[in-house]
């Protein structure tokens, strides 16, 4: 009896879409799709919703019985607060309650497992050159699984679970458990730890060169694979490979994790910050701005207390000099090669939006001849300054050195 009741409902279904025309068929689907999609989005906003909650319920226990679990959930999201704001605390506040052991494979785990961690204090805490750092580095480095992953598909993934510091010598000790992991796990593509290290590096240089709006004169694959030519102990790289990585990176550029914890913690540890004077862009107005140096960028603010800028300015590419001639301790932020149609590609934030800006040169003026000699001095460090390429370099030599032995 069921089957035949079965029956004749798939027959009047089957009857119901027989007497429908093709484009009363084409209208039912794409209510159907439009449905899905209503559906889909809703699923999305409500995992999105699930997200933002479990940071804060993560304090809680919801078993009133179970007073030591309740302690340990509260004392897990004090500590892991106090980590998004100093590592090193919030280490230590973990291991005084026995959440974390007091060993280097206990850390590692937890940087790597613990998700709405900052991702800036992640990276600061493996940079330290502390042996118990340097451990938990090589441990942390372990924990990522690269066997049978593509090249940039394993650097993507190393370089998401942390942010790199600006010190080179940080990131050199990061990228070098990065070659020691691969290789690792990927025995036989390369012929030594340093071609794996020095690739690495290449290819975070070829992301900046094809998606920096700021360098006018982009790689070509045949320059890329010139650039590496002779580095794999003496040998050259795969043709096809150099062509898949260098395809990969052009469509689809470098993630890098920003900070979760806020915005002010980008401009923690500056090089040089103080009070100058810029001139506007549009309008040749005078405006005393807080200036902040890090990262090769120049940043500026109405306040010092304020933790977005007003704008920033990328100082790759461009030049500084001093201006004797006005007599007002000011220089001069330009691009060497341009005219007025050559803007300089920076930002600013306008009615709570960021737009480009519209200069072809930065006037800023100091209190004093020393403050303005130091800005250029600085600036002028920042403009020349790139770690990935002094160590690309330092790795290089030592690459052709081995090879030539």
């Amino acid at each position: 009896y069921m089957g035949e009741t079965e029956w004749a409902v798939e027959s009047m279904a089957d009857q119901a879409w027989s007497y429908m025309t093709i484009p009363a068929i084409s209208s039912k689907l794409r209510e159907i799709q439009q449905e899905k999609e209503a559906l889909f989005k809703e699923i999305i906003t409500l995992e999105a919703n699930i997200r933002s909650l479990q940071f804060e319920l993560e304090g809680f226990d919801t078993n009133a019985n179970d007073e030591q679990a309740d302690q340990n959930a509260k004392h897990r999201f004090n500590g892991m607060r106090k980590f998004n704001e100093n590592a090193k605390k919030g280490i230590a506040a973990l291991q005084e309650h026995g959440l974390i052991e007091n060993t280097p494979l206990s850390v590692a785990k937890f940087l790597y497992e613990t998700e709405r961690l900052s991702k800036t204090q992640i990276g600061e805490y493996l940079g330290e050159n502390d042996p118990f750092n340097l451990e938990v580095l090589r441990l942390f480095a372990q924990q990522h699984s690269f066997a049978k992953l593509t090249f940039d598909d394993a650097l993507r993934r190393y370089l998401w679970s942390f942010r790199l510091p600006g010190e080179a010598q940080k990131i050199d000790r990061m990228m070098d458990q990065f070659a020691t992991r691969y290789c690792d796990c990927n025995p036989g593509i390369f012929s030594s730890k340093d071609s794996c290290y020095v690739l690495a590096f290449s290819i975070i240089m070829l992301n900046t060169s094809l998606h920096n709006p700021s360098v006018k004169n982009k790689p070509t694959l045949e320059t890329f694979i010139s650039m590496n030519r002779g580095l794999d102990n003496g040998s050259n790289f795969s043709p096809d490979l150099l062509t898949s990585l260098f395809e990969s990176i052009r469509k689809t550029p470098f993630k890098l994790p920003e900070d979760e914890t806020g915005e002010a913690l980008t401009f923690i540890n500056p090089e040089r910050n103080g009070w100058l004077v810029k001139q506007g862009g549009g309008h040749k107005t005078w405006h005393r701005r807080w200036f902040t140096l890090c990262n090769n960028c120049l940043y500026y603010f109405a306040q010092e207390s304020d933790t977005r800028p007003k704008g920033h300015i990328p100082l790759e590419n461009l030049e500084v000099r001093t201006l004797p001639q006005t007599g007002k301790f000011m220089f001069e932020i330009y691009y060497e090669g341009g005219d007025d149609a050559d803007k300089i590609k920076a930002a600013k934030f306008k009615d709570g939006r960021m737009t480009q800006g519209r200069h072809s040169s930065y006037r800023i003026q100091a209190d004093s001849q020393a403050e303005m000699d130091e800005w250029v001095k600085c600036i002028r460090a920042a403009m020349t300054k790139n770690p990935f390429y002094q160590l690309y370099c330092k790795r290089k030599e030592l690459v052709n050195a081995s090879s030539s032995c």
